[in-house]
C-alpha cells in the first residue's frame, strides 16, 4: 500500500466514510491523448451515495493518478459539506439563544411607545361615525 493510499484511507476514517458508501467506476475519457484515450477506460467516477457527491476526474492519462485524484477531491467535497453543516448547525444555536434572551428595560419601553405611536396612527385611520339620531 503506497503512502498516497494510506493517506486516503486516515481521512477516510477521519470523515467517517465507509468504503461501501462509494461507487467507483472507470469510463472513457475524453479530450487529447490519442489512442490511449479512446482505448482505455481512464477516467474516474466516484460517488458517495449518503451525500449524492459525484467527481469524475480525467486530467491524467493514468487510471491510477485519475483515481487517486478522484479520492482526494471527493473527500474534499464531503468534508467541505460536513464543515458547512456544522456552522449551519452552529448558527441556529446561536439564533435560537438570541432569540430566547431577554430584552434590555430600555429596549422594551421603546419598543411600547412605538406600539403606541403605531396604535394611535390606527385610531386616525377609522371612520367618522355620527352620534345623531336623524340618520
Amino acid at each position: 500500500m503506497s503512502s498516497d493510499q494510506k493517506e486516503i484511507k486516515l481521512k477516510m476514517q477521519q470523515l467517517g466514510i465507509a468504503l461501501k458508501d462509494v461507487q467507483e467506476s472507470f469510463v472513457c475519457s475524453s479530450g487529447p491523448g490519442g489512442q490511449n484515450v479512446n482505448k482505455v477506460a481512464t477516467a474516474v467516477v466516484l460517488k458517495h451515495l449518503p451525500t449524492g457527491i459525484q467527481v469524475k476526474c480525467q486530467q491524467e492519462r493514468s487510471q491510477n493518478l485519475n483515481r487517486l485524484k478522484a479520492w482526494r477531491l471527493l473527500l474534499d467535497k464531503i468534508k467541505a459539506k460536513q464543515e458547512h453543516e456544522r456552522l449551519k448547525a452552529i448558527k441556529l444555536v446561536q439564533k435560537e439563544k438570541r432569540k430566547n434572551r431577554k430584552r434590555p428595560a430600555a429596549l422594551k419601553e421603546k419598543i411600547l411607545e412605538y406600539k403606541h405611536h403605531v396604535a394611535e396612527k390606527k385610531q386616525g385611520r377609522q371612520k367618522i361615525r355620527s352620534h345623531n339620531n336623524w340618520d
